[in-house]
């Protein structure tokens, strides 16, 4: 007896302890814990996740964990697994339906914060590196707006997802609701409407399954739209908290959370409709407000004329002071922009100690946002010509939109006067041409580190070239722009030269533009840039990898010249294997057979016939092991000075003699120019 009621209160004790329950209708008295964008509306109360700005994220989480589970003291297998319950209500409000932005999730997560999460495809809960990971521990039912972009698997607009750990969806529905029990004829409806709509999310601890239900506001609870078994328990952590993330990209969207209902206790209840806050769009359509709202809309009427009063003066005077920046039409379109007082205390005021970097277009310095403490790079464009600017809106028009984890992200922008700046991720590592050709004592690159590098970087290429909704050409694809992560991962960076046109179209590029030591031969001839020559560029920093040289090398018979010329020279004389250039500091360790095959990839890449080179996407298949690549070296016909337009003198006076009064030799790398050893 006395034992059974020890049992009956244990099991007591931990019911007690697994539970928890919340309601809100509006948030006014809530005590969620937000981040980012994410802020209560007032007057009315209703939680925005995130506004119309571009790249944003916000977090809305309850500030108490739910115990999921407990450990099975002896084999710490999960044992008493909580079942919970929600129902909320949200709207989102878009100005570009229904090709709007990212949309936003209801969330279970080990912690309320997500550090390096990204904006966009990542709903500000993962980052290009940890998506997928298993020690990730998360939960994200997604409520996603996407429509037509290459980003993930859930690529199709108005839908609902199942994520675990990342944000490839392990079951996904486009959005509708049963109307009845006895019909299987799914009402479908947008979700980027404005309108409030319903949320039901319950899952059973007993027998793992989850059912997602949606429905607009005026709807009574249909059939759920998704029913999918998942092991949470072998996912999640003990304790969870519960809330919800949202993000935007280059297009936007408003989130908003109207009212949330969460148990752990059976079904969770209903929210009183007639209570719900307003949102900017809602209210609009709303008639008959009450005598205390129109009192509170008379008091907002005389604070906004007072408001734009002072905001007149605050402009004179901004104007007299000389800091107001007129907004050109350009900038319209790309409103993430910095303020040049966080950005100058971020660099210590731009302190040569925090100088990480400087090339011909400016200098680039380490800096930590005063805002979030997060670590950026924060490049000074040279602005002493047009050229500067061309270039700085070049950037922001073509990688501020690209999204891939194997390129540099772009974060912001700021313009000050004539000071023009461009902000990305800290990339703590530096370039491969550093590590590569300057590395610190010891600190050579292994085999498998390189391998990485080709893969990583031809990945980002494949994306430019192939995957996004525009080809793009990058134009000064180099070792010393390709940037290394933490986790030895390579990025493609700097795309101040890149120029984009339509898939199914010719590039109409006329200037030379680049680095010595990487132009293609039909670039320097007639200045037509494709993307072609962005894959001889690539096959150099092949050849750069496998030697461990830079592009323009010394050789005692010829002084300087290209590093192609000098493998093929040697080729043909028949006095050399292809293993005999592979770097010696790697001290033999590597895979000999490997590095024949990535040696003929570059020497592929680098064909001095255009048309013979392979596309990324071959390049990626030949890096597979998908296709045999050709060997090159055994059909040498054509000459050195054919091959690679012979020298690097001959690449300078491709580009003096052409009759262009703008002076092309602004967009050749000059300073770049990279002695290899």
């Amino acid at each position: 007896m006395a034992a059974a009621l020890y049992i009956l209160l244990l099991f007591h004790f931990i019911h007690q302890t697994n539970s928890l329950s919340f309601s809100y209708t509006g948030f006014n008295q809530s005590n969620l814990e937000l981040q980012g964008s994410a802020q209560v509306t007032q007057p009315f109360g209703a939680l925005r996740l995130t506004d119309f700005s571009k790249n944003v994220i916000g977090h809305a989480f309850h500030p108490s964990p739910m115990k999921f589970f407990t450990k099975n003291s002896s084999t710490s297998s999960p044992i008493n697994v909580s079942s919970f319950s929600t129902y909320f209500i949200f709207a989102i409000d878009s100005p570009d339906a229904p090709h709007g932005g990212f949309g936003f999730a209801f969330t279970l997560s080990p912690q309320k914060d997500f550090p390096g999460a990204e904006p966009g495809h990542y709903m500000g809960i993962f980052n290009s590196t940890n998506d997928a990971e298993d020690s990730n521990h998360i939960l994200a039912v997604e409520f996603d707006t996407v429509n037509g972009l290459n980003e993930g698997s859930d690529t199709d607009g108005n839908h609902i997802g199942i994520n675990v750990n990342g944000m490839d969806s392990i079951a996904s529905e486009p959005v509708a609701y049963l109307p009845s029990n006895d019909s299987d004829k799914k009402e479908e409806f947008s979700m980027e409407s404005g309108d409030p709509i319903q949320v039901w999310i319950d899952f059973d601890g007993d027998t793992n399954y989850l059912n997602i239900t949606i429905a607009p506001l005026n709807v009574s609870k249909p059939r759920p739209l998704k029913s999918r078994k998942v092991n949470l328990p072998g996912s999640l952590l003990e304790e969870m908290y519960i809330g919800f993330s949202a993000a935007t990209g280059h297009k936007t969207s408003s989130h908003y959370i109207l009212g949330w209902n969460f148990t752990t206790e059976g079904t969770a209840p209903p929210i009183d409709i007639s209570n719900l806050p307003f949102t900017p769009k809602t209210k609009k359509r709303r008639t008959g407000l009450s005598s205390t709202v129109k009192a509170l809309l008379g008091a907002l009427s005389s604070s906004i004329v007072l408001l734009f009063g002072a905001l007149a003066y605050f402009i004179v005077y901004q104007r007299r002071m000389g800091e107001f920046d007129r907004l050109e039409d350009w900038e319209m379109d790309y409103p993430h922009r910095f303020k040049y007082k966080d950005l100058h205390l971020a660099t210590k005021g731009f302190n040569e100690t925090e100088l990480i970097g400087t090339g011909g277009f400016g200098s680039v310095y380490k800096g930590v946002l005063p805002s979030s403490g997060s670590e950026v790079a924060v490049k000074k464009i040279r602005n002493d010509s047009v050229q500067g600017m061309r270039e700085f809106v070049a950037e922001i028009e073509s990688l501020g939109r690209l999204r891939h984890k194997n390129l540099v992200n772009l974060q912001g922008w700021c313009k000050r006067k004539n000071k023009l700046l461009l902000i990305y991720d800290y990339i703590p590592r530096g370039s491969l041409y550093t590590l590569l050709l300057k590395p610190r004592v010891g600190c050579i690159l292994r085999w498998d580190q390189r391998m990485r590098i080709m893969n990583d970087v031809a990945a980002g290429l494949l994306y430019l070239h192939h995957e996004w909704e525009q080809v793009v050409i990058h134009r000064d694809v180099k070792a010393s722009n390709v940037l290394i992560d933490r986790d030895m991962g390579a990025r493609l960076g700097d795309f101040g030269l890149a120029r984009l046109y339509s898939h199914g179209q010719n590039s109409h590029n006329t200037k030379v533009v680049g680095t010595i030591g990487y132009i293609a031969p039909e670039l320097a001839k007639t200045g037509s840039s494709s993307t072609s020559s962005d894959v001889f560029a690539f096959g150099v920093v092949v050849l750069e990898i496998v030697c461990g040289r830079g592009p323009i090398i010394y050789d005692v018979d010829h002084d300087h010249m290209m590093l192609v010329d000098w493998i093929i020279e040697h080729l043909q004389r028949g006095e050399t294997d292809m293993i005999d250039f592979v770097d010696t500091r790697l001290g033999g360790e590597y895979d000999s057979e490997e590095a024949r095959k990535v040696l003929r990839l570059g020497l592929v890449c680098c064909h001095p016939d255009a048309k013979s080179r392979p596309s990324m996407r071959q390049v990626t298949r030949y890096l597979d092991g998908d296709d045999s690549i050709p060997r090159i070296e055994e059909d040498l016909r054509y000459a050195i000075s054919i091959y690679a337009y012979g020298s690097m003198r001959s690449q300078l006076g491709s580009a003096i003699s052409t009759d262009d009064k703008s002076s092309p030799l602004e967009d050749v790398s000059f300073n770049s120019l990279e002695i290899g050893r």
